[in-house]
């Protein structure tokens, strides 16, 4: 797996965290036990620091960068969907970012919530606990309430996936 330091700033990686050999993790970055990062995903930390929490999956093609003044925060079982960009940002535990989505600076998504599909959260906005944000930009849902254990499937789904990935994935010749 491409892991590189940037100058004294290296990955910390949790040895039960599954990273793809096609993802690249550059610099101040920590991936909890149980995480699991999917090909062509990139987690550049090299302005400020990213933070991946346990049992959190960040899915192929995703983009995960911070800057000097706004860490990205990415809690636990967070699902990070495919092609998604999270720059500088906070995502509270078992939310879901759905894919082709973007979370700009500053912008804080609270536990159990959910940013849709192509979704872009503005710079500073604040998408509450359990609650859902949809569009360009992303405005939340009225009257709509997450379900508790929502993401439990995708979330165990994943931790699974990245054992399997860990046990049996192999280069062909």
């Amino acid at each position: 797996m491409p892991l590189y330091a940037l100058g004294d700033a290296e990955p910390v990686i949790h040895p039960d965290a599954y990273i793809h050999p096609d993802a690249v993790v550059i610099g101040t970055v920590t991936i909890g036990a149980e995480a699991s990062i999917w090909p062509g995903a990139v987690l550049r930390g090299d302005d400020g620091r990213i933070e991946v929490g346990p049992r959190t999956s960040v899915q192929d093609g995703s983009v995960i960068h911070c800057t000097p003044r706004h860490p990205t925060i990415i809690g636990a079982e967070v699902t990070v969907g495919h092609n998604v960009h999270i720059e500088g940002a906070t995502v509270g535990d078992r939310a879901l970012i759905s894919s082709g989505s973007v979370v700009l600076n500053g912008a804080t998504v609270g536990e159990g919530a959910v940013v849709g599909a192509g979704a872009v959260v503005s710079p500073n906005a604040k998408v509450p606990a359990r609650r859902m944000a949809l569009g360009v930009p992303a405005r939340v849902r009225e009257g709509y309430e997450v379900p508790e254990g929502y993401y439990d499937r995708a979330v165990q789904s994943y931790i699974q996936r990245g054992k399997r990935f860990r046990a049996e994935l192999r280069r062909l010749p």
